[in-house]
């Protein structure tokens, strides 16, 4: 049986599901980021006290299948940006699409009217808050960021960074600004 979670976005995460999963006696087959799968069929109780558990901890199991949707949504480019280095061969609206098995203005409506910001935005602000990540570690250049990042120049990734932040990537690296956003709050 498949069980999906909202706001599971780290490795730390999976973690605190895994024991809350164990704490009930459930038998886990596979874990990733949102979505756990177990072995057996999880009866009312367990899943009423599981998701008690998990909303002390901040994460939250999901019930309809639209809420599913969206969190696979996030899931997936909150992988794709900070725990993948994949590069997207394809644009992100076909790349979630063939993954989801919708059509992508389906999604891109149910995201935005959840959400309050476009599936492009949220990927968007993943991009940079990695960006930042990778320029507070200062083991790699702008240059080897940018290409990272699947931007088409380090003048691109700096437009994009500057609107978003009100910095130039140099500027953010020379005055070592550690006000990255927790992913759980993105």
């Amino acid at each position: 049986m498949k069980l999906y979670i909202k706001n599971m976005v780290s490795n730390s995460c999976k973690t605190i599901v895994k024991s809350e999963i164990k704490k009930l006696g459930l038998n886990l087959i596979l874990i990733e980021l949102g979505e756990v799968e177990i072995s057996e069929i999880i009866v009312h109780e367990q899943r009423r006290q599981l998701n008690i558990n998990l909303q002390k901890l901040g994460l939250e199991l999901l019930d309809n299948k639209k809420s599913m949707i969206i969190e696979s949504i996030k899931t997936m480019i909150i992988e794709l940006v900070h725990y993948s280095d994949k590069r997207l061969k394809v644009k992100l609206s076909f790349y979630l699409s063939e993954k989801l098995k919708y059509d992508y203005t389906y999604l891109a409506n149910l995201f935005s009217e959840d959400q309050g910001i476009t599936i492009e935005q949220f990927f968007l602000n993943h991009k940079i808050e990695r960006v930042k990540e990778l320029l507070v570690y200062n083991e790699i250049s702008l240059t080897e960021i940018a290409d990272k990042m699947q931007y088409s120049s380090v003048a691109h990734l700096s437009n994009q960074f500057k609107k978003l932040t009100g910095l130039t990537p140099s500027k953010y690296k020379l005055l070592r600004i550690k006000r990255r956003i927790p992913l759980e709050e993105m």
